[in-house]
């Protein structure tokens, strides 16, 4: 019967966990659908570069926007009000955007759509972490990781379905439905989410004692349900008894998964990840591909390994542990960087083969991204901060993604153009593109950089209570001594 029960409830949590999980589908569709847009509504509003940076980053500062507010109000509603709330923002955004009749509109489209992003990557993995069994946490929040790559392969293969050749009649209006394809899963996580529960740990946290135990019962191991709930109640004990505030986030104890939340944000985002699911048409057409249609086409391709190898973490990330994945990917990365910059460094020697090296060593870099830094990102900052700041520290750290994520896109072109080698630019129909090697050398320092920081500060959390965790905070212990 005990048997019986826990496959039930392993049932319904992995339910749970996906539908919830479809934020970070809708996460990632709206981030990766301006790429293959982009060559489209740029001839169509005939604007320069700097001006699709604008457009791009608009939809990060939205993100920032809805990261910096939605902490504390998922800590005084609840995490699941907050992502229904979401769900509607993302759907009017993506009319919006498809409906836009001048660049300076897609802007504001943009950000509001961002508001929506900004908060399903702090509040998904938040509740999907909370409602997890302990055993499988890292697996289930992965599935967010893993539905944002999802996302994003199905803005690559929704953009390619809509995109045509330059000489298309059709060619500066098929960006418009790809934006449109949007409301699709936003109706879809409405729908879904109405019909789950609030997660245990804040009902418990607001007094809604029965309630907690019921979710429980339905989500966590039979035998497990008790210690969890009387772990939940001391550590709410003790928050009160130590009168702790939201902004005591910035508490000396506090102070270790603060900079672990933030640092691995800015490791994440500064090697360059957004580069390539914002611009990655953009960078195959300075790599050789004939138009903008062949250049999305390639991105598809770009989403599929994602996927794949996002599946593969889910497997390896409860198993493997944190920072081995963490170490191994990072590492697999700076060396396709260093790559991709040499390549196109030489890229008058190789000649016409550049398209091909660099779409395969492209795949290699976002194959080691989507097994580490993909999903470690967005579970580390779920699960280093103790409950009455989980809400605010969480927020945080997506609130640095965003940050980062928009400094990078904004200055993609810019370093672009600046860290461009004499003799090495690349022309395309008369335009002087720059030549992305200078960045790619960059990003892979920052990554190198990342190696050393993660040394010292990537903690192991695997089969490692949300409680404990807090516990080894509170004793001042390093983040590399937490152990099981």
């Amino acid at each position: 019967m005990a048997e019986r029960t826990n496959k039930q409830n392993k049932a319904l949590v992995i339910v749970i966990a996906t539908v919830a999980a479809t934020g970070g589908l809708l996460f990632g569709f709206d981030t990766g659908v301006i790429s293959g847009a982009i060559p489209f509504f740029q001839k169509t509003f005939n604007i320069p570069d700097n001006w699709i940076e604008i457009i791009t980053t608009s939809g990060l500062v939205g993100a920032v926007i809805g990261a910096m507010f939605s902490g504390r109000i998922a800590d005084i509603i609840g995490r699941r009000k907050v992502i229904l709330a979401s769900a509607v923002i993302f759907a009017i955004g993506a009319v919006w955007s498809g409906a836009s009749s001048s660049a300076t509109m897609l802007v504001f489209a943009r950000f509001f759509l961002g508001i929506a992003i900004g908060v399903s990557s702090f509040a998904v993995p938040l509740y999907i972490a909370e409602i997890s069994p302990t055993k499988t946490r890292g697996t289930m929040v992965s599935m967010f990781q893993l539905l944002i790559t999802i996302g994003i392969m199905v803005s690559y293969l929704s953009d390619s379905a809509f995109a045509v050749p330059d000489n298309d009649p059709a060619y500066i209006s098929c960006w418009r439905p790809m934006f449109y394809v949007g409301v699709i899963p936003a109706l879809i996580m409405f729908v879904g989410m109405i019909f789950l529960p609030e997660t245990p740990r804040w009902l418990i946290s607001k007094g809604f004692g029965d309630k907690c135990r019921e979710v429980l019962e339905k989500v966590e191991e039979p035998l497990l349900v008790e210690e969890v709930i009387t772990k939940m109640k001391a550590d709410i004990e003790a928050d009160k008894k130590n009168k702790i505030k939201w902004n005591d986030i910035f508490k000396k104890w506090l102070r270790v998964p603060l900079i672990i939340a933030i640092g691995i944000m800015f490791v994440q985002q500064f090697t360059g990840i957004n580069t390539i699911i914002y611009y990655s048409p953009k960078i195959f057409l300075m790599s050789g591909f004939a138009d903008a249609q062949a250049a999305v086409w390639a991105s598809v391709s770009v989403g599929v390994v994602n996927v794949a190898f996002t599946i593969l973490s889910l497997f390896m990330i409860d198993k493997l542990g944190r920072r081995k994945l963490y170490f191994i990917g990072l590492s697999g990365m700076v060396v396709a960087l260093i790559a991709m910059g040499t390549c196109f460094a030489l890229q008058a020697t190789l000649g016409d083969s550049i398209k091909w090296v660099t779409i395969s060593l492209v795949w290699v870099y976002i194959a080691f991204f989507a097994i580490s830094l993909g999903p470690l990102g967005w579970l580390i900052i779920s699960e280093v901060f103790p409950l009455s700041v989980r809400g605010i520290g969480s927020s945080i750290g997506a609130l640095s993604n965003w940050l980062f994520n928009g400094v990078v896109a904004f200055t993609f072109f810019k370093i672009v153009k600046g860290l461009t080698m004499p003799g090495t630019e690349i022309t395309l129909k008369g335009e002087d593109l720059g030549n992305p090697a200078g960045a790619f050398y960059l990003y892979a320092l920052v990554g190198i950089l990342g190696l050393i920081w993660g040394y010292f500060f990537i903690p192991e959390t695997k089969n490692v209570t949300l409680e404990k965790i807090e516990e080894h905070w509170r004793e001042g212990k390093l983040p590399r001594e937490l152990k099981q």
